[in-house]
Order: structure tokens, then C-alpha cells, then sequence
């Protein structure tokens, strides 16, 4: 009998109950969900709960609604730690950790969880994803776009001073999320009309893989396997724009990898969340839907979830892309299952079955 193949949603956020958040993270005001569940905060910022879904015993609830058979559950982007100090921002981190490595260990059938350092700190950063991996046996990396060095400069996240982290996530075989986040403090525009999360985010990610393929970090660590949030969506249009500079400016780019060699790379991965068909097919013309994952980014608004005002529902731009002809029913469901898998493992084929009979399990 064949077998039945598995809905794997790579991009989820999960939110700690509030009585699992460390005191000291409230009286800090580094991060803190209020007890009725209705807002997480942070010292001058807050956020509306928007979902319940957005904890434990709900989200499993709302995978099991939506025939969600397993999870890849990213760190929050309100903990990368920019601009602490830095023992409260490993100990932030490290809660963060330690929180989503026991959700991994409670529900291993349900969640594969990640694990977030900061570059602004290469020696800690590395001791951290050794304790991650070999303690709490943790295979995904997140990290952000862009994060605070030591001296307050901005800095995208491939930056080569950054090259230790990437050495270890190549030596442990590790899946590399990219996610953006605080555009706000370095990208000096009155933050309006959601313009971060719905422009600068975009943008703050097509910069990143910018920088992952001139540096050719794809073929550098060829055990890295590095998936943008969001489709890279800025990144697809921006594709001609970047070979153009390129060929036409070869001063600037000296020592540097060409644009073209990184295009539909076996290890450079995007996930599904870019909200229409149209660019969904650009993702797919620019790489292949080899290179293509499955993500909801639930239980955020700007997540694939229930919305009767757009009639959507968890996967519709994936059933939508089918009923176009953008894919057809092999690609489809390589990307709820085969793509996510080969993110996450690699060429490792134990490390795939084995995360297989644990998900059917």
C-alpha cells in the first residue's frame, strides 16, 4: 500500500503560556506574554495575541483541525537579542532554547524546533550551538537577516566575520533558517502603516541572500542547508537587477560569486509564504519547486491562516498553484513533504527516516 504522504507546515511560531516566561524576563522587559493571554510585550512595544493557536495546547488542536501532521517551530523574532546587554541577552536566548528543545522533547510526533544564537558574539554563539546540538539535540539553526555587532553597527547576517557559525552548522549538518526582523532600528523611516513587516522584512531578506550567494556560502558549506522566511520575495524580482550589477560592475564585486551560480542551488531553500499564485510561480520559475517549502507562518496575521474575508484557510496557495497549473500534484506534495525533509536532513538518509518514524509515530 503506498504511503501516505505528510503535511509539514517549515514555518511556525509558538508563544510560551505566561507562566512559563522566567520572571526576570518581565522585570527586564526583554519579553513577557500578560497573564490573560491577550498581548506580548516587550519594554516600549506590544503585540495583539491574535490566535489562540499561538500556544501549545491550542496549536496542536489547530494542527489537528487542519490535517497538520508535524511542525517546524522557529524561534521568536522578538528574541534575537539585539541591543541587551549581554548576559541578559544569553540568558534570553538561552530560555528561548531550552523552551523550544523541550517542546521537541514533549511532542516529537508534532515538532522539529530551532534554536537562535547572536553573530554579535561569535565564541558564545559557537559554545551555544554545540550545547543545542549535542546537548538537546537540536538540527535547526535560526538566525536573523541582520543583528547588532558589539560596537552598535548593523550587519547582515553573512557577514565573513560570521564564518565560525557557519563552519559548525556545516560540520552538524544543520537546516539554516533566515528570518527578518528590526528593520525599524536600523532603517531610519517612521515606522507607519506596517511598512516593516509588509516592505522592509521583504527587503531585509532579499539582502541577506544577496550576501549568502556573493559569498557563495551555498557552495562553501555544502552540509548547510539554508531556507529564506517568506519566499525571499524581493529577492525573486531583484534576481535580473543583481546579474545586471554584476556583469556591469565587476569592480564591485572582486573575489566576489556570481548571482547566476546560486540560482535553483540544492541547498538554498524558500518557503511558500509569499500570498499570491503570481509570485508563487516566479519563486518557482527562478529555482525549481525542488527548492520549495512548505510554510504557513501561523499564527501571525500575516501567516496563511483562517480568513473568511480572503476565504483563506492553512495551504490555499498551494491548492490554488495546483488548480493553475503552476505545479502539479508530484511537485505539490514534495513541497508539504520531500522538500521540507531534504531541508532538514540533507543527504543524511538515517536522519530523514528516522525524523519520518518519528513523525508517524
Amino acid at each position: 500500500m503506498e504511503k501516505r504522504k505528510l503535511r509539514i507546515n517549515g514555518h511556525s511560531h509558538l508563544l510560551p503560556y505566561p507562566e512559563d516566561i522566567p520572571d526576570f524576563m518581565r522585570e527586564k522587559e526583554i519579553f513577557w506574554v500578560d497573564k490573560d493571554r491577550k498581548f506580548m510585550l516587550q519594554k516600549d512595544w506590544s503585540r495583539p495575541v491574535t490566535h489562540s493557536s499561538f500556544f501549545l495546547n491550542e496549536k496542536l488542536e489547530w494542527m489537528a483541525r487542519n490535517k497538520l501532521d508535524h511542525a517546524v517551530v522557529l524561534n521568536l523574532s522578538q528574541l534575537y537579542g539585539n541591543g541587551l546587554r549581554v548576559e541578559e541577552m544569553k540568558k534570553a536566548l538561552r530560555f528561548q532554547n531550552d523552551f523550544n528543545a523541550g517542546i521537541q522533547q514533549q511532542h516529537p510526533s508534532k515538532f522539529t524546533c530551532g534554536f537562535v544564537v547572536h553573530p554579535g558574539f561569535v565564541n558564545s554563539a559557537c559554545w551555544e550551538i554545540e550545547r543545542c546540538v549535542e546537548t538537546l539535540g537540536l538540527q535547526l539553526l535560526c538566525l536573523p537577516t541582520h543583528y547588532m555587532d558589539t560596537i552598535g553597527t548593523w550587519r547582515c547576517i553573512f557577514d565573513e566575520a560570521n564564518d565560525p557559525i557557519f563552519e559548525l552548522a556545516n560540520k552538524y549538518n544543520l537546516a539554516v533558517e533566515i528570518h527578518p526582523y528590526d528593520g525599524e532600528k536600523f532603517i531610519k523611516l517612521e515606522n507607519t502603516s506596517w511598512r516593516f513587516h509588509l516592505i522592509w522584512m521583504l527587503a531585509q531578506c532579499a539582502d541577506a541572500y544577496h550576501f549568502l550567494t556573493l559569498n557563495g556560502y551555498q557552495e562553501k558549506y555544502p552540509n548547510m542547508r539554508t531556507c529564506f522566511a517568506h519566499g525571499g520575495q524581493l529577492a525573486q524580482i531583484n534576481l535580473g537587477r543583481r546579474i545586471q550589477g554584476f556583469d556591469g560592475r565587476p569592480d564591485l564585486f572582486e573575489g566576489k560569486h556570481h548571482p547566476r551560480k546560486a540560482v535553483g542551488h540544492k541547498n538554498i531553500f524558500f518557503d511558500t509564504l509569499v500570498h499570491d499564485t503570481g509570485s508563487l510561480e516566479l519563486l518557482i520559475n527562478n529555482h525549481s519547486s525542488k527548492q520549495v517549502i512548505m510554510g504557513l507562518d501561523d499564527p501571525y496575521p500575516l501567516g496563511e491562516m483562517e480568513n473568511e474575508k480572503q476565504s483563506s484557510y492553512p495551504g490555499k496557495i498551494l491548492d490554488l498553484a495546483k488548480e493553475r497549473k503552476i505545479i502539479n500534484q508530484k511537485e505539490y506534495e514534495a513541497i508539504w513533504e520531500d522538500n521540507v525533509l531534504q531541508w532538514l536532513c540533507g543527504e543524511d538518509k538515517l536522519a530523514k527516516e528516522n525524523l519520518i518514524k518519528r513523525i508517524l509515530s
